[in-house]
């Protein structure tokens, strides 16, 4: 394979889904905080999207069923997307249960797995009509990592997975959403000094 160059702040998207060759239930869209590259084990998500458009989640949607049709999947289905500049590049596509669905399930109140195991063992998705609402919250899922216990472990985060844990922040904004799951990994603010704040390009003013 030749890779003639990388794909730049590219934000990247999870979305699990339970298909049974006939009907596919699109269970949760997560949108990466960090940049695409980083793992998806190490990398923060939200549920719902906090800032990609409707128009960009829908087609998400539709291109996981189309997949989840083509490759005959029974059960639960994991897809990786970028986007990038309105265009939606395919990353991957693993047809098993990834380590997303507890805090999907936790997310919604839709009991991913359970549902997936009914539809492995021959029932239908239409049957078990999936209890899928809006929501009214927004919830973050960050990743616990080991700096603070072992010194001298490399922070930068990679393809290579380093988290050793997860939490989740709940909140009907997503800033508090966000500033619940930092606690919860054990972030904390300095109340005096200087903080370094990584910005992404697109997000800085004028």
């Amino acid at each position: 394979m030749l890779i003639d160059r990388y794909l730049r702040d590219a934000i990247e998207v999870d979305v699990d889904a339970v298909a049974d060759g006939q009907t596919v239930f699109v269970a949760g869209v997560m949108q990466h905080i960090e940049e695409a590259g980083v793992h998806s084990g190490d990398s923060a998500c939200s549920l719902p999207p906090y800032s990609l458009d409707a128009a960009i989640v829908a087609e998400l949607e539709a291109q996981t069923a189309k997949l989840a049709m083509a490759l005959n999947v029974r059960g639960l289905m994991n897809v990786q997307f970028a986007v990038k500049d309105g265009v939606i590049y395919l990353l991957e596509v693993n047809p098993r249960a990834s380590r997303t669905v507890p805090f999907v399930a936790k997310a919604t109140g839709v009991p991913v797995a359970k549902l997936a195991a009914r539809v492995m063992a021959g029932e239908t998705v239409e049957s078990l009509r999936p209890p899928w609402r809006a929501l009214r919250h927004i919830a973050v899922k960050e990743a616990v990592f080991p700096f603070a216990r072992f010194p001298g472990v490399d922070p930068v985060l990679g393809p290579e997975m380093k988290s050793t844990g997860e939490v989740m922040g709940i909140d009907v904004r997503f800033e508090e959403a966000f500033y619940k799951s930092q606690l919860g990994a054990g972030a904390h603010l300095p109340t005096a000094g200087s903080v370094f704040i990584s910005v992404r390009t697109a997000t800085r003013p004028a």
